[in-house]
């Protein structure tokens, strides 16, 4: 399924790009999930594009009418886009599908079951590329293996405070995701915060070095 960015006029997967419909009074509202109710406005999935179509005022000229639209409008989809990944995190917790904890987190990588590794963002930078080490080392055995799909992905969109504070833990500086549905739909909505979070309103291809989201291309560079 497809649609058009209303500010750039390209038809695009709705994949790469968020809506936004009119809640209560004709304010303007992120809808990150497409389900609400009425017409919706789409922009492409980026904090940069999001921004530009408030400043451009491409919302009120889509949708033909006078709305209510928040200068933090782009702000404010980010931390929706947050609170349904934290959401996501603490239901793969409760399905046992997530792990928490540099040892057991290293050892979901060596063994193969993790199906995503995130790190706070405060974290230190010797214990992330440590654990972005181990991580290489699944992608490279996985390959070699001739596996197919894409190389195990690296997140790093949240600091360790909002990750404990979502999950009641403390101190979550390194985290697993291990193979289940609750486990994918995390790693679903990580993807869309980390393209959200990317610095260019280009479609994200390849890398988003400003979100933390490690790709296939940049896991090559990185070899």
């Amino acid at each position: 399924m497809t649609r058009t960015c209303a500010l750039t006029r390209v038809e695009k997967p709705v994949e790469a790009l968020v809506r936004f419909v009119v809640g209560p009074d004709d304010v303007l509202v992120p809808d990150v999930d497409a389900r609400a109710e009425g017409r919706g406005v789409w922009i492409t999935l980026s904090h940069a594009a999001v921004a530009e179509a408030v400043r451009k005022k491409a919302f009120a000229r889509s949708l033909k009418a006078p709305v209510q639209v928040s200068e933090d409008l782009a702000e404010l989809t980010r931390l929706r886009l947050e609170q349904r990944l934290t959401s996501a995190l603490g239901m793969a917790r409760k399905a046992g599908q997530f792990l928490t904890g540099a040892t057991k987190v290293k050892s979901a990588l060596e063994s193969g079951d993790a199906i995503a590794l995130i790190t706070a963002t405060d974290a230190a930078a010797d214990g992330r590329n440590k654990m972005l080490g181990t991580l290489r080392a699944l992608n490279h055995a996985r390959r070699e293996a001739g596996l197919t799909g894409p190389d195990v992905p690296h997140f790093e969109s949240l600091s360790s405070a909002q990750m404990g504070l979502a999950l009641g833990l403390e101190n979550v500086i390194h985290a697993a995701l291990t193979t289940g549905a609750a486990a994918q739909s995390a790693v679903e909505k990580a993807t869309r915060l980390a393209r959200y979070n990317a610095q260019s309103m280009e479609e994200h291809t390849d890398r988003n070095a400003a979100s933390g989201v490690l790709l296939p291309a940049e896991q090559d560079e990185r070899r």
